[in-house]
């Protein structure tokens, strides 16, 4: 079957697709996109987190299939959406959920060349840079599902508590860290975002 959907804001169609495959697998395999990770294949490491329509998913558990006509945002398309999202949404006002980015304005998004855009792109998200001055960063293989969630955490909450850290994380699993350093990035991308408002 072919699937045609959108990833990091550009459309997409993957060709003969069979009905048990992962989105995961469509993403790295086929469409070169190695960020997110294959480890557990049961949905409990969340190294393979990417967002389906602003919600953060085990892309391994998705068959792909279930994308046909939806966005993905995956950790190589972050710091545009996130670029995007302070374009749209400036300031930090989202903490209510009340803006945020909505599905229409997702599936309007579209990332666009380097040549078209005014910003560097070589940029990296809040959370991205939040990582590595924290030192959250070790082996990396789980980094790109942290910073997915952590970055849909973020959106609907500029000043999570410890708690709320927690929880939106609690599903990704680090083999490195004892977590510590994880929360610490968190916390400084959640400040740093106050400080621009």
């Amino acid at each position: 079957m072919r699937v045609n959907f959108t990833v990091n804001g550009r459309k997409q169609e993957a060709d003969d697709v069979w009905e048990g495959e992962s989105l995961l697998y469509v993403l790295r395999e086929r469409m070169g996109l190695p960020g997110s990770k294959n480890a557990c294949e049961q949905g409990e490491c969340g190294s393979c987190t990417v967002r389906l329509d602003g919600v953060p998913v085990c892309s391994c558990l998705v068959a792909a299939g279930q994308v046909e006509g939806r966005e993905v945002v995956t950790v190589e398309g972050l710091a545009d959406f996130a670029a995007h999202r302070s374009e749209a949404h400036p300031g930090s006002g989202c903490a209510s959920g009340a803006c945020g980015t909505s599905l229409d304005q997702a599936r309007r998004w579209e990332a666009k060349p380097a040549a078209e855009q005014s910003r560097n792109t070589g940029e990296l998200s809040p959370i991205q840079q939040a990582f590595i001055d924290a030192g959250a960063v070790q082996c990396g293989f789980c980094t790109p599902g942290l910073l997915v969630a952590a970055d849909e955490l973020l959106e609907r909450n500029a000043e999570p508590s410890d708690a709320d850290i927690r929880e939106a994380l609690s599903g990704n699993l680090c083999r490195c860290t004892g977590y510590e350093k994880i929360l610490d990035a968190v916390r400084l991308a959640a400040a740093r975002s106050e400080e621009t408002v």
